[in-house]
């Protein structure tokens, strides 16, 4: 059986035994929080555990390393919808130590994609469009660089509004201990 084949067979007995009913909540987060994190498995469970949530409580928001790349791509996007849509009151930034993407390797991902059938024409027609693949690909060195990187991004963007605090931890994705790296109440 395939992954797609079990996860259905699972959510129609999920769905016949009401089992959604414990999770019901509205599209507004009860905290007025919203988090952007990495998309890291360890983080799942983890991070809401170790930050006291429940369902409903944060709206959370996910990329590859917790990094706000673009000021006007998707993440920022997100996160501006949390804000002015959703209620949201406040941000917070969580990166993690051991990331993948503090490791991540342009040249031997864009192998990756070779290996995998991307065309070598297709990466030049990128090149040639003014695309830097492999700046856009790069990881980073250290997490809470990273992190204070994309905190001044959201702080600094030209429609975030200066009263919404944007907070940056680090969380421990073997313990859960979360390191603060900057409080958006005091550090503007």
């Amino acid at each position: 059986m395939s992954a797609l084949q079990s996860i259905l067979e699972y959510n129609q007995q999920f769905v016949d035994e009401k089992q959604y009913e414990t999770y019901a909540t509205t599209k507004y987060p009860d905290k007025k929080i919203v988090i952007l994190s990495c998309m890291d498995t360890r983080l799942v469970e983890l991070l809401p555990k170790a930050m006291n949530l429940r369902n409903g409580d944060v709206k959370v928001v996910k990329s590859a390393g917790a990094i706000v790349n673009h000021p006007f791509g998707g993440i920022m996007r997100s996160l501006l919808v949390a804000v002015y849509e959703l209620k949201a009151d406040e941000i917070y930034i969580i990166g993690h130590y051991d990331c993948g993407m503090s490791a991540v390797d342009p040249d031997v991902m864009v192998g990756h994609m070779l290996e995998r059938g991307i065309k070598q024409e297709t990466l030049d027609i990128l090149n040639f469009s003014g695309v830097d693949l492999y700046d856009w690909l790069r990881g980073f060195g250290d997490v809470k660089t990273s992190v204070l990187k994309s905190v001044d991004l959201v702080r600094r963007h030209p429609l975030m509004p200066a009263t919404v605090p944007v907070h940056g931890l680090v969380i421990d994705p073997q313990t859960g201990k979360l390191d603060l790296v900057t409080d958006g109440n005091i550090d503007k």
